[in-house]
C-alpha cells in the first residue's frame, strides 16, 4: 500500500505564517518585560525580513497608551493637589478676614463702652459740680449774724449774714442758676439775685462792681462781682441772703440754708 512519505532527508521548513506567530508572541513578552531589543533566535533570523514591527503588531500603541495614561494621572494629581492647595489658601483667608472682622468688632465695641463710660462719667461729674455748692467769699466768716437787732435794718432786724471781706474782694455764685436781678438794689447797693436749680433764691449786696446780667446762667463758684460798700453800709463786705422767693421780705437763714448744701460756715 503506499504511503505518502516523504523522501529521506527531505525536510520542509516551517511555514511563513507559523514563523510569524512565534515572531509575534517573542515581541508581546519582550514589550510585556519592557524590553525591546534585537531577536537573536534563529527562526526569527531566517525570517527577519518579512517579520512584523512593534508598531505593524499594535504593541507600541499599548505603550504609548500606558504613558499617556501615567502622565494624565500625573497631571491629574497635579490639578487635585493645587486645587486643594487654592482651596485651603481660600479658606485661611477666609478666616483670616472673619477674625480681622470680629477683632475690628471687639475693638469698636470697646472703644464704644469706654466713651460711653467716659461720657456718663463727665455727665455725673457735671452734674455733682452744678449740685456743688461754695461759699461766696472764700477762706471768709460770718461777721454779722442772721436775725441781729439793731437800728440800722428797716426790719429791725438782719434778714442775711455779713461775710468779712475787704474792698474788691471776688464773689462767687454759692450755687448753679440763673441771674435774675443784676443792678443798684436800694439800701443793698450794687446787688445780685441768683435763683437756683432747686428753686431757691440767694442775693449778694454792697458789692463794689458786678460782673453778670440779668438771663445769664452762673455755676458754683463763678465770679458776679467784688465786695464793697456802696448802699446802707457801714463798711466793705459781703451781705449774703437766703430766700424762697426773688424779693425782700422771703429770707430763710442762710447759714442753715449753706451747709444744707454741704457748705462749712
Amino acid at each position: 500500500m503506499a504511503f505518502g512519505s516523504r523522501a529521506a532527508g527531505k525536510h520542509r521548513g516551517s511555514s511563513r505564517l507559523s514563523r510569524k506567530t512565534a515572531g509575534y508572541a517573542g515581541i508581546a513578552a519582550l514589550a510585556t518585560t519592557g524590553v525591546v531589543g534585537t531577536l537573536a533566535g534563529p527562526a526569527f533570523a531566517a525570517d527577519k525580513a518579512a517579520a512584523p514591527s512593534i508598531e505593524d503588531t499594535g504593541l507600541g500603541a499599548v505603550v504609548v497608551a500606558e504613558d499617556l495614561q501615567n502622565e494624565i494621572h500625573t497631571q491629574a494629581e497635579s490639578q487635585h493637589r493645587a486645587a486643594e492647595a487654592a482651596a485651603a489658601k481660600a479658606q485661611a483667608e477666609a478666616e483670616a478676614k472673619t477674625r480681622a472682622a470680629e477683632a475690628k468688632r471687639l475693638a469698636e465695641a470697646k472703644a464704644k463702652a469706654e466713651r460711653d463710660a467716659a461720657e456718663r462719667a463727665a455727665r455725673e461729674e457735671e452734674r455733682k459740680r452744678l449740685n456743688t455748692f461754695v461759699a461766696p467769699v472764700d477762706g471768709s466768716y460770718v461777721s454779722t449774724q442772721y436775725k441781729a437787732g439793731g437800728g440800722m435794718w428797716s426790719s429791725g432786724s438782719h434778714t442775711g449774714i455779713d461775710f468779712h471781706a475787704a474792698s474788691g474782694t471776688t464773689v462767687h455764685a454759692v450755687g448753679a442758676g440763673t441771674v435774675v436781678e443784676a443792678g443798684w438794689g436800694g439800701a443793698y447797693g450794687n446787688n445780685v439775685v441768683i435763683k437756683h436749680n432747686d428753686g431757691t433764691y440767694t442775693q449778694y449786696g454792697h458789692m463794689s462792681s458786678l460782673s453778670v446780667s440779668v438771663g445769664e446762667q452762673v455755676t458754683p463758684g463763678q465770679q458776679i462781682g467784688l465786695s464793697g460798700s456802696t448802699g446802707n453800709s457801714s463798711g466793705p463786705h459781703l451781705h449774703f441772703e437766703a430766700r424762697t422767693g426773688a424779693t425782700y421780705g422771703t429770707d430763710i437763714d442762710p447759714v442753715a440754708y449753706l451747709r444744707s448744701h454741704g457748705v462749712s460756715v
